[in-house]
């Protein structure tokens, strides 16, 4: 058994300084040494995928990470593991517990996890030890991960046994509760723009200092047809990661970030709106285009007809949302986001589908990572 201090101390001097994560009561006493701790970042995340998202944008910004969940939580990690750590080159120091560890007594919705960890670890190629439960094993083991990570810029799991880490009492400060934000209704409900000209609109507003993460599916691939950037992100797979990944960024540079979100994505990681709104980054703005299907899969409906976006993230704690649904609306909310601050709502109405002639981006995912990161650290 070793302290949440010895985990702690030996991580910050392998160079880890950026934790996330969902908790578990085996993970509990290193949460509260983190929570405690005033030199390093902890984000809590709605959800274990959320958090895989957002260890890779700190990632992206510069910061070595450590995501933690429950072994039960890989299954919610199984998705942005596999389809954004993997195409994207971009490592993680995984730290997953082991309930329904065989042959220990535990909770029935335990028992199958149990006994799939280490092989689901395997299938999803990350390779994993035992966490050092032994005070003098901690640094070997922390070397024998960095190494690998830098090796292949891919995960690497410790899995956590019950009683590997000492009880730690939790001193967390209190989160200030957000003021209520400011709303604006740029709506006219006539005909919507098509995304690509909200897309060329944005470039124009935008500058080359901007950090833009562009959501999977047909909002990256606009992007990338009409201006292809060092400073754009495009994200695929993982759908529903991206405003994570821009929360990941913003907590880590100065620059202004902008997630290009979509309906569908933003649906699906709801939860983030909640931890962005926690975090509250000054630099963040969410700008969600909404079309009120799934362009890329054959323009199913989703449910955002009813769907209040710029109500729901006011009510998660973002300092300013408008809606709007023509270009004119647009650059009003675009100058109120960039005025007034963020965390920023723009919750832009567009008609269906998609440019003509469509590219795809032909930079791979692990170019656009690093370039992306280069961009952020010049």
């Amino acid at each position: 058994m070793i302290t949440a201090d010895q985990f702690m101390d030996a991580a910050s001097a392998a160079g880890f300084d950026f934790y996330t994560g969902v908790p578990c009561s085996y993970l509990t006493p290193l949460i509260n040494g983190v929570l405690s701790n005033r030199a390093l970042r902890y984000v809590g995340a709605a959800s274990e995928g959320e958090a895989v998202a957002i260890a890779a944008g700190a990632w992206l910004a510069g910061r070595r990470t450590v995501t933690m969940c429950q072994n039960s939580g890989l299954g919610n990690m199984v998705n942005p593991l596999t389809s954004l750590n993997a195409p994207f080159r971009i490592p993680t120091l995984l730290v997953t517990t082991w309930r329904g560890r065989p042959g220990e007594p535990d909770e029935p919705q335990h028992v199958v996890m149990g006994e799939i960890t280490h092989d689901l670890l395997s299938l999803m190629r990350i390779p994993h030890r035992a966490f050092p439960n032994d005070a003098a094993a901690i640094a070997p083991a922390l070397a024998e991960a960095a190494g690998a990570m830098d090796a292949g810029s891919l995960p690497f799991a410790f899995v956590m046994a019950k009683g590997d880490v000492a009880d730690t009492a939790l001193d967390q400060p209190a989160r200030a509760l957000p003021g209520p934000g400011r709303r604006a209704d740029h709506r006219t409900r006539r005909a919507r723009p098509a995304r690509a000209a909200v897309l060329e609109r944005f470039l124009a507003l935008t500058d080359d200092a901007t950090a833009v993460i562009a959501t999977t599916g047909k909002a990256g691939r606009e992007l990338f047809t009409l201006a292809d950037r060092d400073q754009h992100l495009y994200q695929v797979g993982s759908m529903g990661g991206a405003s994570g990944m821009a929360l990941g960024v913003a907590l880590n540079t100065p620059r202004r970030v902008v997630v290009i979100d979509g309906d569908g994505a933003a649906l699906m990681k709801l939860g983030t709106l909640a931890t962005i709104g926690a975090e509250a980054p000054v630099n963040l703005i969410h700008l969600l285009l909404d079309n009120g299907v799934h362009d890329s899969t054959g323009g199913q409906a989703t449910v955002s007809a009813s769907v209040d976006f710029a109500g729901v993230a006011l009510a998660c704690g973002y300092r300013y949302a408008a809606a709007c649904d023509d270009l004119a609306g647009f650059d009003r909310a675009w100058r109120d986001a960039a005025t007034i601050g963020g965390p920023a709502m723009i919750h832009m109405r567009i008609a269906p589908g998609s440019m003509a002639t469509l590219g795809r981006p032909t930079v791979s995912p692990d170019v656009v990572a690093r370039r992306f990161r280069a961009f952020l650290a010049a």
